[in-house]
């Protein structure tokens, strides 16, 4: 029984340990963030890349495009390589501010990679600048090239260079606006809380602690300034609802204000009964209508029959009298041809009757 207690004891201590270490490991994901995070422009990134491209192709073509001043191609080169790099200088410095940014926001790494990124063109200008000095320096006792096509190679170098990483530190910005988890400033802070297995990876991590106890309390001091100015907008916000609020309502007693709403529920429920009694009268006579025009439906209905029969018994005595007319006519016409014959065979008759009679006469006279 003691073995058994103690066991409990040890398994019910452990568990109490693990769920206090998962507890306190637990802060992290609980980590206030400020909210504000916004994303880095790449435009002067992009700009700054179409520049050294425009430059690396006046450098390649200097030749064709200066064909008509060819002595000018060398002053003309290294006059827009000195402008190059102050050009250069002046992005380094809205490069370095953004870094800051970045580094203000909580990514301590990512903004440590930009920041060495961000330094490296201006030191790649700078260096083929001196490559240039040099070369100039020691051109008479170098003939393997001539010194143009010798400036013109450590120019394009240098753009390229300068290229690389430009290139490079907009991908890391690109990255940093696309990125969706904490600020990995806010390690340190737990550390430990963690187990002792990965505190030393943590918290010991190269001999940066300082620099990023410094990041940390920035990053802090920023989310404090971001969650003042909510708390203010949020009070000032609340202000101007109790005002509108106190303006809109009048101040009256609550008592009195529940008995006018209830005396107003009371009447819209009576109005509201009387609705209902007058929407029932209304449906019995709507069925009755319905009932009355169903009845009339049906005599229009038996109506329509009759004048339909009616209609095809008129059709049928309208051919009749079609065809008694056409009878009638054609009766007509044989009368009226029966009435020429008749005149014809009379007057035919007339004419066969008037000689004879002399004849006749003739035959009289000489009898006598």
């Amino acid at each position: 029984m003691a073995h058994e207690r103690r066991g409990a004891a040890a398994s019910s201590a452990a568990a109490h340990d693990a769920a206090g270490e998962a507890l306190f490991v637990d802060v992290v994901h609980e980590a206030p963030l400020s909210g504000q995070r916004q994303p880095r422009s790449i435009v002067g990134g992009t700009l700054y890349c179409i520049l050294l491209a425009g430059y690396a192709g006046v450098v390649i073509a200097a030749p064709w495009i200066f064909v008509l001043i060819p002595d000018m191609i060398l002053p003309l080169l290294c006059s827009c390589n000195v402008l190059l790099l102050i050009i250069t200088g002046i992005f380094q410095q809205y490069w370095v501010h953004q870094v800051t940014k970045v580094r203000l926001q909580g990514y301590y790494d990512l903004s440590q990679k930009l920041k060495r990124i961000a330094r490296v063109p201006f030191a790649a200008i700078a260096c083929g600048t001196a490559l240039l000095l040099l070369i100039l320096v020691w051109q008479p006792q170098v003939e393997v090239l001539s010194i143009s096509v010798l400036l013109r190679i450590a120019l394009v170098v240098e753009v390229i260079s300068a290229g690389c990483f430009m290139s490079l530190y907009i991908g890391h910005i690109h990255k940093y606006n696309s990125l969706n988890e904490q600020p990995d400033i806010l390690r340190p802070l737990y550390s430990a809380l963690q187990p002792s297995s990965s505190l030393e990876e943590i918290r010991y991590y190269d001999s940066r602690l300082s620099d990023q106890q410094m990041a940390l309390l920035q990053y802090q001091r920023e989310n404090i300034h971001y969650l003042s100015e909510e708390v203010l907008r949020l009070q000032e916000s609340l202000s101007k609802y109790h005002r509108s609020v106190a303006a809109s309502t009048p101040q009256v007693d609550l008592t009195h204000l529940l008995a006018s709403r209830d005396q107003e529920l009371r009447a819209l429920s009576a109005e509201m009964n009387q609705v209902h009694s007058e929407l029932r009268v209304a449906r019995g006579l709507i069925a009755e209508k319905d009932s009355e025009i169903q009845l009339i439906r049906g005599k229009n209905n038996q109506y329509v029959e009759e004048n339909e029969r009616l209609r095809a018994i008129l059709g049928e005595w309208s051919t009749r009298a079609a065809k008694l007319e056409r009878a009638l006519e054609a009766e007509r016409v044989s009368n009226m041809e029966l009435q020429k014959n008749r005149a014809k065979l009379r007057r035919q008759s007339t004419r066969e009757k008037i000689p004879d009679i002399p004849q006749s006469e003739s035959s009289s006279i000489g009898v006598l």
